[in-house]
Order: structure tokens, then C-alpha cells, then sequence
């Protein structure tokens, strides 16, 4: 093996530089005899696997070899839209023809590098994201997710399924009006939303992800596959086809959870690749990127057969610029590690200093401690190596102290074992007297993506899988055979849980207590999804590619379970709110913990003297996982209870002295006395109308001093200074100036706290209009279009006169606004002209026919007295309409208007006293079809459209 450590390269542009003017692509290949760049075109041709094997129809390009192993092209002229592919030539004449290791854009399924300008995928404001407040590790709370499981609940009302867009669609309710989507993780209080794996994975067929199919039929995977490290996965976005959509929609996806104040954590799999056959580490070096024994076989302590070999140079380099260009160009706030024990520990230490140093000093950086088998590594990051180096590690220790073990009938602390008490107080201490030297450096868990779900191992432990209608679940399927749909419609995983009762009932306490433990402890809170609403699997222990039918939230619970989620949001507002459960330093801890009672199955502590600069004096915790109230002593003094086995927040419930009754399977939260709250600044925030001003312009910036939580800090004193007062002058009042053509940095000062932003002074001036309005309209119909003059930089240019036109004013006729009005049926281009510059648009207007919908609603009692349809998306007609009987059936008409393509409905009972069946059903109509009738039966999702067009009914969903 050649000695690898003289071919090292230190750039930081590796893979495709991408400009208007020209492209440069480097390659590091240090043994091979030629490199050469095929250029396409397009992206290939498919075959039945969703592959593409051909590329003999590229123009090849020489590529000219440098020192450090590097081969080097630039390519003059603006090469946006084409592929490349780099074909390498080793030493035996054996010839590879593969993708970037470095590549930033793709083809469906990877299967071509793609050439795009990544500017063009920079969401409207994407240049003005910013990062939600945060400190320390302590202060998150994690919320574990998968991109599809978000969304994919055909039940639920949540547009985009399946996709990042989904992140997107705010306001959304069910039909009780409890948010869901994004405004339910809002809600819940969570701080990060941990993805699991986004980047490209081989182990779906994008193009068959993205047609339109039967939810049991779409490919299903985790994405611990990867394929391309630098690229977002195709399924998850609208069009796979298109390199760019799927980078946007992911920044969009990002966008919005910042909006919300949530930061965003990626899931990252440097551990391993799914193929070294298809991928173009070990085609291109061969021999170097993966780890081997001492016998020149893989090494395989993935446990899927490699390991990348993290400890080379060149490796360790690959990882390091990866995360920087996902935290870099996706504004990526965090990053879990899989199978970290696999990664050598000087590129862990290497990776964090650089993302901390160089990004984000609050960037969260956490993994798993073990491996998936034996490896050769020497240095493996496992618990105890990451004690001083600003990264954390999941706690397994904790995590079987309070649930036991994760697939079986093994018990722990809060499913019922006896002697789990010392275990529990060691990982509530943040495990000090285990492997950390602070509390910042244990992510505690109790359930993940892997294994048992937290209610599905609640109900393995007490022995209940047979009686809920579990199956014996492998690869997705049950083995008992049948479906995967079927089975789960078949289990009843919540046989035993009174919906008036929830909180009274055994198995939803213990799951309280659980997770309770965790959110009163020390360390990094880890949540699985779902939790909050007792999300069942159906007790499938690893649903990695189990489909939606398992996997998928279903939303309706958060109605059913409505109690069970206040309190883990009361739980999340309680930790969230007193730093006393978030101590950083060790020494906080030994000097402000003190355990008062640990036997028995109950666990009891004190945080002590204000701890961590708290407002609450003395806080008490108490655990209860006995089958028996407990009494508990309590120090002298009123006590005020703010978690009890029925609400948890930090509103005072009641107040209690000397002792008080704590409930079997339930824990207890109480405070003595608190002192005034001081809102402490914890960051400085800029708010900049653009990044670049003309000479001569003024504008005013604005600092916002926020706390820990987000919230606003009145009253506090800035101080505004520039770095270039020749370019930018600012005032005390944050009033500034544009001087000259220039670059400045503005600062922020509140206390020791500082902010900064780079202005530029340069002449502006309009380069595009970009036009918004229907590009389809009916007669009669009016529309407002919009038109946006920006300028070089992509800012709005305001006070630009904007002048209307339309090419057929017969067809379409504008006003001087930007009014639109549909005269006849044809086509027309509206225009929009400012200083110089035009944009048009193409809008057809058809002839406006309105249809009729005849729903026919049959119930096998015929009784139809109370009963109407609420209908919504017609466009013209949208409430309630009334059901008239028609012999054995009963029938409602209603008008929907041209050009409807998607309407909604819902058949009620006595003003939402019941429903029909607990979904919303929705119902696609074509503008061809004319009018259509909608039989529904009673009790049944499914329901036939027969369109007037058609001679064939269409079960719909």
C-alpha cells in the first residue's frame, strides 16, 4: 500500500467550483494514470431498476494532473443544467466512470453529478435565516423524526406527504382544532429536530417514490445508506428529476423550523457506505477510503459490510468539509453520529473544534459510543473519550435503568423492576460517577428510531403483545404472515386506555415517568417522536423499511391522547424554564443535588440553594414506580406542587407541608419559595433591511436582545459601532448611512455579548421582475398579478415604477395595479416593464362552467335524520349541506367552480356531534370530468367518484 500520508491536499476546493464565467472541478485520484470529465447533456437513460449504465455520450475532457494527487479542469463558460461524470484510468488500463465524491447536485437516484448554481436555490430571505437563541447542550430538547413519518398519515391534513415541504405548511389543524404539522412541535416546546438521515441514500428508487401510488407500495427506508454524502435525498422532495428542487425544498424545510424556533440536527452516516462496488471511494483510490483487518479483508464493525477509515487524512479531511458545507450551506444547527464508536477520535475532536470554531459555537454535536462489531480502529470513540472535547454521547446506561432492555421483556426502573434505584441517580447526576466529566456530555434516551418504541416496549414488558394484537415482526412484514396494513389494522394497541381516562391508566404512567426522568435529569434530553401521543409501531421492533403503514404519526391521537401530550409539553415548559435542571458544570451538581431517598422503587432528590442561578429555592423530585401510593416526608415549609400524576407545568397545582401522597406510577415536581426572575441576555440579534445599499441610501438597523427562551429583553443599553465609517457610518440609534462603494461590519455590543453584520455599498440597480399570478383563469374571474423589481443582488429595488401590459387585451385585460380580468377564452402574456427591464407571464383563461357534485350517502341502519356533509375547496359553495333521503339513501348536490382540482368533505353529525369515520376524505377532480357523483358508505374510508366523463369508477381514499 503506497504511503497515503504524501498525497495529502489541504484545499478547501475539491469536486465542482461552480461560477457564471467558468467551472473548475479537482479531483484527488493520487494513483491513477488519467482523469478525464464526460460532460452530458442529460441525465441519462433509466433502466428498469432506476439506474443508469450507459455513458458513452459525454464529451471528454482531459484533465491535467497537479501535485498531492490532484487532477484539475476548468471549464470556461456558464455550464448550468449539465451533468458530469469523472472516467478514471488506473495503472492496469482498468477504466471507472463515476460520480464526485465531492458532488453537490444529482440526478435522480444519483445516478449523474448535476452542474447548478446553488444561488439559485436559496429561498426568498434566505440570506436573512437566522438561528433560533441557544447556549448550552443542556438547554435542548431533542425531538427525533423522520422526514416521512411526518407527514405520510393519509388521515391527516397535511399537504406535501412525505416530503420536506410538509415542514412547511403552517396553521394546520385537525378536526378538533389541536395544531399538528410544525405548529405541534412548536407547541410541544421542543428546541432541535433531529432528521434521520437526509442525505442520498441508495435504498429507495427515487423515481418510484415520487409517483403517485398507493401508500403501501411507495419505498420505505431509515437512510442509513448513503450514497452521496453532500447531496439531500430525491424522495423526500417534489421532483427528483429536477438537481435543484430537492437542495431548495430542503432549505425551505430549514426555513421554516428556524421560523419557529426550532433548530434543525442532521443525522450523518460516516460510518459506513451502502456499496463500495457502486460508490466512487474504492473506484477511484483504491484501497484507502475503507478500513481493513490485518488479513486485507473489509473490516466490518458496521455490521453491514465496511467502514470508512476515518483515521486517514484524506478520509478525515472528506468528513470535516462535508459537515462544513451542510452547516455552511444549509444552515444546519447540529449533528448526531451513527455508529461514532467507528470514528476514530481525533477526527471527532477535529470535526467539532472546526464546526464550533468556524460556524456555530453552539453547534450540537452528539453519537453513539459503539460500534455495530469488532473493528480493527484503535482509537474508537466510545464513552469515556469524549470527557472534555465539547461533544456528547447517548447514555445506554440510563436508558436501560429506566426501561430495561430494548426489544424484550426486561424491565427497568419505570416498567417495574425492583433495584434499578442507584442505576436511575447516577444518570440523573448527568453520569459524573460513570464517563462524563459534565452533564453536557450525556444525551439521555430511552427510546430511538431502533428497537422497541417507548409504548410498544411498555406493553412487551408487562407481557401484553399477544393480548393488543402485536405480530412477530421481520423486514417490514409480519411473519405470521398477511400485510403489514393489515396488521396493523389489526392490532389494538390501545385495547385498555379509557380516552376519559388516560392518565389513570397503567401503561400511559409509566410512559409519563419515563419520560418525565428524563426531563428532570441532567444532561441532553432525547424525545422519539410521537412519544407526546403515544405513537404505537404495532410492536415492530425495527421498522427501518416497514412502510408508512407502521411508521407513519398518526395524528389523530394528539385529540385522543389530548392530556398525555399537555403534560409532556408542561414537562418541556418546566425544564425549559429552570436552569436547575440544566446544570453545566459538574461541580453544580455535586454541590446542588442531593439524593434523599433511593429504595423501593422510588427515587427522591432535592436541587438545592437556588442551583444554577434558578428562581425557585429548593425543588423536589420525586419518582414513584411502585404499584402503591407512596407517603413521602417532606423538609419543613410549604411545598408547591407543580407536577403530579394528573398535570405537569410550573403553575403551583396546590400546596402541601411535612409529607405528601404521591400516586402509584407517577412522578411529582414540587418548589418552596422563589424569588424575583431576572430575564439574563443571552443573545444579540440584527435585524438589517438588506445586505446592500447605494451610496447616498439610509436605513435604520435594529438589535433584539433575546433570553434563553427566546423571549425579548427590554430595557437594555447598545452600543453600535463600524469597522469602516469611510464605507458605512452608523449612529447611536442604529440609524446608518451608505458612504461609499465599500464593505463594513456593523457590530452590536450589549454587555459582554456582540453581534455582527458585513454591509456592502454599491450601486444598485433593477436586473429582473419576477411576476406572480394565476397562470390559469376563468371568464368573469378577476385576479390581482404581482410584479417584484430586484436588483443584481436579488433585493427588492423599491420605488421602481412598474408598468402593465397585456399582449391580448381581448382575452385579459390589466389595469394599471396589476388587476386581471378574464374576458373570453384564449391565451394572453401579461408583461411587466420597469427601468428598462421586462418579465412576462402566460395565463389561459377557459370559459367558466361551474359543475355540480351529487355525494350519495348510504348507511346500512338508513337512518339519516342529523346527518350533513361539510364540504370545503369548492370554490363556490364551502360549510355545511343538507342530506335529503332519496329512497334507501340519502343525497346532498353542491356547486364547485371551474378549474377545481381538490376538494374536501366531511359527513357530520348534529353540528360535529359525531362523525362518520374519524378522517377528513378528500376527493380529486379533474376540470374535464363535468359534474360527478360520490357514493360513501358509512364507516368506510373508501369511497367511489364517478365522473360524467368516464366510463370507469375510481376507489378513492
Amino acid at each position: 500500500m503506497p504511503e497515503w500520508t504524501s498525497f495529502r491536499y489541504d484545499g478547501n476546493d475539491l469536486g465542482l467550483t461552480y461560477t457564471r464565467a467558468a467551472s473548475f472541478f479537482k479531483l484527488w485520484a493520487p494513483t491513477v494514470q488519467q482523469v478525464s470529465l464526460l460532460l452530458f447533456e442529460g441525465a441519462g437513460i433509466y433502466n428498469a431498476k432506476g439506474k443508469v449504465t450507459e455513458h458513452t455520450d459525454g464529451q471528454e475532457h482531459y484533465m491535467a494532473q497537479e501535485p498531492d494527487g490532484i487532477w484539475s479542469l476548468k471549464l470556461e463558460g456558464n455550464w448550468a443544467g449539465y451533468y458530469y461524470m469523472y472516467q478514471v484510468t488506473h495503472a492496469d488500463q482498468r477504466i471507472e466512470v463515476v460520480a464526485d465524491p465531492y458532488a453537490r447536485a444529482v440526478s435522480a437516484n444519483g445516478q449523474r453529478t448535476a452542474i447548478i448554481d446553488l444561488e439559485d436555490t436559496h429561498p426568498v430571505d434566505w440570506e436573512q435565516d437566522v438561528k433560533p437563541t441557544f447556549l448550552h447542550p443542556v438547554d435542548a430538547v431533542i425531538y427525533e423524526l423522520h422526514v416521512r413519518d411526518f407527514s405520510s398519515d393519509p388521515h391527516a391534513n397535511i399537504p406535501y406527504k412525505g416530503k420536506y415541504l410538509a415542514f412547511t405548511a403552517s396553521g394546520l389543524t385537525d378536526n378538533a382544532g389541536n395544531s399538528i404539522g410544525v405548529d405541534h412541535l412548536t407547541e410541544l416546546g421542543i428546541t432541535h429536530v433531529h432528521l434521520l438521515p437526509i442525505a442520498d441514500y441508495q435504498t429507495v428508487n427515487e423515481l418510484v417514490a415520487s409517483e403517485v401510488t398507493p401508500a403501501a407500495k411507495v419505498p420505505y427506508n431509515w437512510g442509513y445508506d448513503p450514497q452521496h454524502y453532500n447531496v439531500p435525498e430525491g424522495s423526500y422532495a417534489t421532483d427528483p428529476h429536477d438537481p435543484a428542487v430537492r437542495i431548495r425544498e430542503f432549505k425551505l424545510l430549514v426555513q421554516s423550523l428556524h421560523r419557529q424556533g426550532i433548530r434543525v440536527v442532521l443525522d450523518v452516516v460516516y460510518n459506513h457506505t451502502y456499496s463500495i462496488e457502486e460508490g466512487p471511494f474504492e473506484r477511484i483510490v483504491p484501497g484507502y477510503f475503507y478500513r481493513h483487518r490485518a488479513d486485507g479483508t473489509l473490516s466490518n464493525g458496521s455490521g453491514v459490510g465496511n467502514e470508512l477509515a476515518t483515521e486517514r487524512p484524506m478520509v478525515r479531511k472528506y468528513i470535516v468539509d462535508s459537515l462544513l458545507y451542510w452547516a455552511e450551506e444549509y444552515h444546519i444547527d447540529g449533528f448526531r453520529f451513527d455508529l461514532m464508536g467507528l470514528i476514530d477520535t481525533e477526527t471527532m475532536n477535529e470535526l467539532t473544534r472546526e464546526l464550533r470554531d468556524h460556524i456555530d459555537p453552539s453547534m450540537l454535536i452528539y453519537g453513539e459510543p459503539w460500534t455495530g462489531g469488532d473493528s480493527p480502529l484503535e482509537r474508537k470513540t466510545l464513552k469515556g473519550t469524549q470527557r472534555g472535547q465539547g461533544f456528547a454521547v447517548f447514555n445506554d446506561h440510563f436508558r436501560s435503568a429506566i426501561k430495561g432492555d430494548s426489544d424484550g421483556t426486561g424491565t427497568g426502573f419505570a416498567t417495574g423492576a425492583a433495584g434499578k434505584e442507584y442505576d436511575l441517580v447516577t444518570g440523573v447526576a448527568g453520569a459524573l460517577d460513570d464517563f462524563t466529566s459534565s452533564p453536557i456530555e450525556t444525551v439521555n434516551y430511552i427510546t430511538a428510531h431502533d428497537n422497541l418504541n417507548l409504548w410498544d416496549k411498555i406493553a412487551t414488558a408487562m407481557n401484553l403483545r399477544h393480548e393488543l394484537g402485536f405480530p412477530t415482526w421481520k423486514d417490514g412484514q409480519p411473519v405470521e404472515g398477511g400485510s403489514a396494513e393489515s396488521a396493523v389494522k389489526a392490532a389494538n394497541p390501545y385495547r385498555y386506555v379509557q380516552e376519559d381516562h388516560v392518565l389513570d391508566h397503567e401503561m400511559v404512567r409509566r410512559s409519563l415517568i419515563a419520560s418525565g426522568i428524563l426531563l428532570t435529569s441532567q444532561g441532553i434530553p432525547f424525545l422519539h417522536a410521537g412519544d407526546e401521543m403515544l405513537r404505537s409501531k404495532s410492536g415492530d421492533q425495527n421498522s427501518y423499511r416497514s412502510g408508512d403503514a407502521v411508521n407513519a404519526i398518526t395524528w389523530a391521537n394528539k385529540a385522543k391522547f389530548r392530556p398525555v401530550f399537555d403534560y409532556y409539553r408542561g414537562l418541556i415548559h418546566l425544564r425549559r424554564t429552570h436552569p436547575a435542571f440544566r446544570m453545566i458544570e459538574a461541580q453544580q451538581v455535586r454541590n446542588h443535588l442531593r439524593i434523599m431517598r433511593a429504595e423501593g422503587n422510588v427515587v427522591v432528590f432535592m436541587l438545592h440553594d437556588g442551583a444554577n442561578q434558578d428562581t425557585w429555592n429548593q425543588i423536589i423530585v420525586i419518582y414513584n414506580s411502585s404499584a402503591n401510593q407512596q407517603q413521602i416526608h417532606l423538609p419543613e415549609g410549604n411545598w408547591h406542587v407543580v407536577v403530579n400524576d394528573q398535570q405537569a407545568g410550573t403553575e403551583p397545582i396546590t400546596t402541601v407541608n411535612t409529607s405528601v401522597s404521591v400516586e402509584r406510577w407517577s412522578l411529582m415536581v414540587l418548589y418552596d419559595t422563589e424569588r424575583a426572575c431576572v430575564a439574563e441576555p443571552a443573545v444579540v440579534e440584527i435585524n438589517s433591511p438588506r445586505q446592500v445599499y447605494s451610496p447616498g441610501e439610509t436605513a435604520e438597523l435594529r438589535a433584539v436582545v433575546r433570553d434563553l427562551l427566546g423571549n425579548v429583553v427590554e430595557n437594555t443599553e447598545v452600543r453600535w459601532t463600524s469597522s469602516n465609517p469611510d464605507v458605512m457610518r452608523i449612529q447611536s440609534n442604529g440609524a446608518i448611512q451608505a458612504v461609499q462603494t465599500g464593505e463594513a461590519s456593523i457590530t452590536a455590543q450589549c454587555g459582554e455579548l456582540t453581534s455582527t453584520c458585513t454591509l456592502q455599498v454599491e450601486q444598485r440597480y433593477a436586473e429582473r421582475i419576477e411576476i406572480v399570478g394565476e397562470p390559469i383563469m376563468y371568464t368573469t374571474r378577476i385576479s390581482r398579478f404581482r410584479a417584484l423589481v430586484l436588483d443584481q443582488f436579488g433585493q427588492p429595488l423599491q420605488g421602481t415604477k412598474l408598468r402593465w401590459s397585456s399582449s391580448n387585451p381581448e382575452v385579459a385585460a390589466i389595469s394599471t395595479a396589476g388587476i386581471v380580468r378574464a374576458l373570453t377564452p384564449g391565451s394572453s402574456h401579461i408583461v411587466a416593464e420597469a427601468g428598462g427591464i421586462r418579465a412576462s407571464v402566460m395565463t389561459k383563461v377557459h370559459k367558466q362552467i361551474s359543475r355540480v357534485v351529487t355525494l350519495r350517502y348510504e348507511r346500512e341502519d338508513q337512518r339519516y335524520e342529523g346527518w350533513d356533509v361539510w364540504v370545503w375547496g369548492t370554490g363556490m359553495q364551502d360549510g355545511a349541506v343538507p342530506l335529503e333521503r332519496v329512497g334507501n339513501v340519502a343525497e346532498a348536490r353542491f356547486r364547485v367552480a371551474a378549474g377545481l382540482h381538490h376538494l374536501g368533505l366531511i359527513i357530520r353529525l348534529n353540528e360535529w356531534e359525531a362523525k362518520d369515520t374519524c378522517g377528513d376524505r378528500y376527493v380529486d377532480i379533474v376540470p374535464e370530468d363535468g359534474d360527478v357523483q360520490i357514493i360513501v358508505r358509512s364507516g368506510s374510508d373508501q369511497m367511489q367518484v364517478i365522473r360524467a366523463n368516464a366510463e370507469e369508477e375510481q376507489d378513492s381514499a
